[in-house]
């Protein structure tokens, strides 16, 4: 297929960059110990899972539909944490997870019965019982996406677990967020500290996600090394981690085309046939800008320079500046980098804009066009 023909907008994946994220990732699960598991809410494009499950990948899981799709298309009871669990799903999730990691005391306190008997009745399939402990630890700058900051509604802190009630075989901490194994150190340190006296009475402990091993600077031995360590401590414990964005990370990108430019008090914009807001959201949330390929490295004030703009009524739908070696014109494609993980996940149809199209580029360069979308879509998701 001649992609240059192709029409935008549409992602593509690439498998070879896909697989030098899973080779490295397995490698550090060997070398360290730990099991590394997926998280799908930042990758849950099941199509791609076949390549997935050839390196024995399992998953977590925060809602009934992502368990489900571990268990179908990853074969595999998944790893669960819920906020919040209620008498109508508490038995879905028993039925299709290996662990079940509670936010509160009080969750685990209303259904661990219920577990129990699931245990004692089906041994072969037995759930783990855990609980999500805040360490107040924060490393991450962006609050919408700090588990750690103040008044956060995630996990027990110290203060409040004067024992480990019986039953409980593991903690669950989330802390990070694209972070390093130094960032990863200095939660640990406060772990051990406020949690520390426990971890000899437990099975596993799940570091939660974050871990950006795959990002070019990120120091991977340091944390081989960090994670061998922390076990030799704790020779009881098995070790979990659960990243979401290192799996996907710079595998994938979104093709879009210049439809118009417009200028406005001084600034120029570029139209283009997709939206921050509907396929780029993380954009605008946590804000970042993404690269352009097409764009010059850093805004050149004597080259053309644009703000590009969504495609929808949205105002704030745009992201800028960039600078290019030449006026762009209608037609002109724009390509946005590493727009694999925490996109197809959370795009939406508002405004009814045209979804991208979903590709694969295999190995050999061949093609494949894993979902192409139509009215339907959006008139079904609003029924």
């Amino acid at each position: 297929m001649n992609l240059s023909h192709y029409p935008t907008p549409y992602y593509i994946v690439y498998e070879e960059r896909l697989r030098r994220n899973l080779d490295l990732i397995t490698r550090v699960s060997r070398e360290s110990g730990a099991k590394i598991i997926m998280a799908f809410k930042a990758n849950a494009l099941w199509r791609t899972f076949p390549i997935f499950r050839e390196y024995g990948i399992s998953s977590t899981a925060s809602s009934i539909n992502e368990m489900l799709l571990a268990n179908e298309e990853l074969d595999c009871r998944a790893h669960t944490y819920c906020p919040a669990y209620t008498d109508e799903t508490i038995d879905a999730f028993i039925a299709g997870s290996s662990h079940i990691t509670f936010n509160s005391l009080e969750q685990f306190d209303r259904f661990k019965q219920r577990i129990a008997d699931h245990n004692a009745a089906m041994p072969d399939k037995a759930v783990s019982c855990g609980l999500r402990i805040n360490p107040m630890c924060s490393v991450i700058e962006t609050d919408i996406y700090n588990p750690c900051c103040p008044g956060s509604r995630f996990g027990v802190t110290a203060e409040s677990l004067t024992h480990l009630p019986e039953g409980l075989e593991g903690f669950h901490f989330h802390a990070l967020c694209e972070s390093t194994s130094h960032d990863l150190q200095q939660v640990l340190e406060a772990v051990e500290q406020q949690f520390g006296h426990f971890l000899p009475q437990l099975k596993w402990l799940n570091m939660g996600g974050g871990h950006l091993m795959t990002r070019s600077d990120y120091d991977v031995e340091h944390l081989v090394t960090l994670l061998k360590d922390f076990k030799s401590r704790y020779p009881n414990l098995e070790l979990i981690l659960e990243p979401g964005s290192a799996f996907c990370w710079q595998t994938g990108d979104l093709e879009a085309s210049v439809v118009d430019v417009v200028t406005n008090s001084g600034i120029t914009t570029a139209i283009v046939d997709v939206s921050f807001a509907c396929h780029m959201p993380d954009c605008l949330e946590m804000p970042y800008q993404p690269r352009i390929t097409q764009a010059l490295p850093q805004v050149v004030p004597d080259k053309p320079t644009y703000r590009m703009g969504g495609n929808s009524c949205l105002s704030g739908d745009y992201v800028g500046d960039w600078s290019f070696e030449r006026p762009l014109q209608p037609g002109d494609r724009i390509t946005f980098e590493d727009m694999n993980h925490y996109t197809t996940v959370k795009t939406n149809m508002f405004n009814g804009i045209h979804h991208p199209a979903i590709l694969l580029q295999r190995i050999d360069g061949a093609i494949v066009v894993l979902r192409e979308f139509t009215y339907e879509d959006y008139k079904s998701r609003m029924s």
